[in-house]
């Protein structure tokens, strides 16, 4: 199986002792009038989940048009919301050594921090992170993967996310069940940018202290935030972290 690694330094080009610092100071630098802001969002997408595992399995076909609408095949278990695999796991850790790393070449970590509400990513999140911030994750539904058909895509409840996930924070609208995911249909291309956008409206209007975001979420929802911002599909692995530079402009209206 093939194993997605990280690039060295997130992918950023500098590699001076000074990169990350120049980083920040060319955002400083950009957020310098009233009409525009730009923010660093890391979009991280969780390890390897047991879902994962039967899509490789069965292929992606197979995996659509009938598999996913389990809970299983009797060897592996993927529905509802599977868990990290051990794999999903190394593939967390690896994220957390290199945000370890970064931190000695003295990357601005993130001010904010969002997740999604499937276990997978929350355990992501959690592994990344550990010990490198004392600012809680903020859980998000908005943030969760495209919704609808698949088993692995219907969520816990909010008691589940608050008794597993102590150390995170969990959004005032949240539900207690999940009320989005339905047996019959799955959320389009559309409909997933259209959420994601709430998501990135929400960031610019209300953490506009921050410069640096993370998202720690799903494929699917990381495509949509690149649709909304205009940028083409991209095939982050499992356990990938792809940073990006959002620019948002405020309209005035007359």
């Amino acid at each position: 199986m093939f194993q997605y690694e990280v690039p060295a330094r997130f992918g950023l080009l500098d590699d001076s002792k000074a990169r990350w610092s120049n980083l920040i100071l060319k955002l400083r630098e950009l957020n310098t009038t009233d009409d525009t802001s730009y923010k660093l969002i890391f979009f991280g997408r969780h390890g390897q989940g047991y879902h994962n595992v039967g899509e490789e399995k069965y292929g992606s076909k197979a995996w659509d048009d009938y598999w996913a609408m389990l809970n299983g095949d009797g060897e592996i278990t993927w529905g509802p919301d599977p868990e990290l695999t051990a794999l999903g796991n190394d593939q967390a850790a690896a994220a957390h050594a290199l945000w370890t790393e970064e931190c000695a070449a003295g990357i601005h970590l993130p001010e904010r921090l969002y997740c999604s509400p499937m276990t997978r990513a929350m355990q992501t999140n959690a592994i990344t992170f550990a010990g490198l911030l004392s600012s809680r994750t903020v859980v998000l539904e908005n943030c969760r993967e495209e919704y609808g058909q698949h088993t692995c895509d219907r969520r816990r409840t909010r008691t589940y996310i608050r008794t597993a996930f102590p150390q995170f924070d969990i959004e005032d609208g949240l539900e207690e069940e999940d009320t989005l995911w339905t047996a019959e249909t799955r959320e389009t291309g559309l409909q997933v940018a259209a959420r994601a956008r709430t998501v990135l409206d929400r960031i610019f209007a209300e953490d506009k202290d921050a410069s640096v975001v993370s998202i720690v979420a799903h494929g699917g929802i990381i495509n949509g935030f690149l649709h909304s911002i205009g940028r083409p599909r991209y095939a982050l692995p499992t356990g990938g972290i792809l940073p990006v530079v959002i620019k948002a402009t405020r309209l005035v209206l007359n």
